[in-house]
């Protein structure tokens, strides 16, 4: 019996490959970042634990019964994971520092060029339009819109582009210092903004998700999933008649879907999925989109600033704060305005800008789903 044993777990490990080998690698990787490093834990310690699961040889969690297949099939190919995941955003985010400086809305569309640009290139380089488009949308910095668009149109590439989102979210403190010193003058990042602080009815807060997915959903009918969801969450935070499922959303809802979201994910990050060169190159594009998303931000900034008079002029830096990565994106931006002058208070304007680029990033998911089709 024990001579049986001991035959079946050495012919246990005779089946595995240096490809599995690699992933048990990552995944160890990934718990050391979530727990060491404190990178975006709720996620990678989840998606770093699962693909230990899934790349141990005969791992019963795959396969046609495999737990976190099924998970897969019902949570992630329905999309419900994702969308719930967008009920729980919703219900987080305030609008109304956003409603005391709108001018800071356009952020959220000038801090996606990255995305459209990744996407371009990822076609020059040999990726289909569907792929393309789904490792573009890393550049969103929103990892539950990456997950949504790659499971329509990329679901092969769902490992690595969820790998590289959440990856990059949590690097968001080393990625976006240097790119936004290389764009600025020491005078530009020292110009003070001052926040406002004008209160916001409670009516114009209920309204803005209502209207939002009016018009989106007439616009770019596939969005109204993403837009849905997001804005849903919202007016119950807004609503004021449901504190209970508010915080609900905020806190239960938002850690249930977290693990099963992250765990659920590694059911694609098998050895002969993941380890490849295109996964290389999802990852460096996924950098090249936060980068440009990053410099289109800033950039917008500097030219606004040429037509805005000297008392509006706007910080460049808060111009970077237009990506998704909320709040994480906006504390960088106030801590380097701390750094060159500890006067200088920018949270506010970073908060606003960070608020627009989550609006912006599903709104752009919601193009690409809609655009992708007509050019196919």
């Amino acid at each position: 019996m024990n001579q049986d044993l001991i035959q079946s777990l050495f012919g246990s490990l005779a089946l595995i490959t240096w490809k599995q080998v690699v992933m048990l690698g990552i995944g160890s990787l990934l718990i050391y970042l979530a727990i060491a490093k404190k990178y975006e834990p709720n996620l990678l310690l989840p998606m770093g634990f699962g693909t230990l699961l899934v790349n141990l040889p005969l791992s019963s969690a795959i396969g046609p019964d495999g737990a976190l297949t099924v998970f897969f099939q019902a949570g992630i190919k329905t999309e419900v994971f994702p969308l719930l995941i967008f009920i729980a955003i919703g219900a987080m985010i305030d609008f109304s520092t956003l409603f005391r400086n709108p001018l800071l809305l356009l952020f959220g569309a000038a801090a996606q060029f990255g995305i459209f640009f990744t996407i371009g290139v990822a076609s020059l380089i040999g990726f289909d339009l569907k792929e393309a488009a789904s490792i573009g949308i890393i550049g969103a910095a929103d990892g539950p819109t990456s997950i949504y668009v790659a499971s329509k149109f990329a679901e092969h590439l769902l490992g690595p582009i969820s790998v590289a989102a959440y990856s990059y979210m949590a690097l968001v403190p080393i990625i976006q210092p240097p790119v936004i010193k290389a764009l600025t003058s020491k005078r530009e990042r020292l110009i003070r903004m001052q926040g406002k602080q004008d209160p916001v009815s409670r009516t114009t807060l209920i309204l803005f998700p209502i209207i939002i997915t009016l018009i989106a959903g007439i616009i770019a009918p596939s969005s109204i999933a993403l837009i849905g969801f997001l804005m849903f969450g919202n007016l119950i935070r807004e609503c004021g008649v449901l504190q209970k499922l508010s915080l609900a959303a905020q806190n239960e809802l938002s850690s249930l879907v977290t693990i099963l979201l992250g765990i659920t994910i590694s059911s694609t990050m098998t050895g002969e999925a993941f380890v490849n060169l295109d996964t290389l190159f999802i990852i460096g594009l996924g950098l090249v989109a936060f980068i440009m998303d990053t410099a289109g931000g800033v950039l917008f900034a500097k030219l606004l600033n040429v037509f805005l008079p000297e008392r509006l002029k706007i910080n460049p830096m808060v111009g970077a704060a237009g990506i998704s990565a909320f709040p994480m994106s906006a504390r960088v931006i106030h801590k380097m305005g701390q750094d060159e002058d500890k006067g200088n208070y920018l949270l506010m304007p970073a908060v606003s800008a960070n608020v627009a680029g989550q609006i912006g990033s599903v709104i752009a998911g919601g193009l690409i789903l809609t655009l992708v089709p007509y050019f196919l």
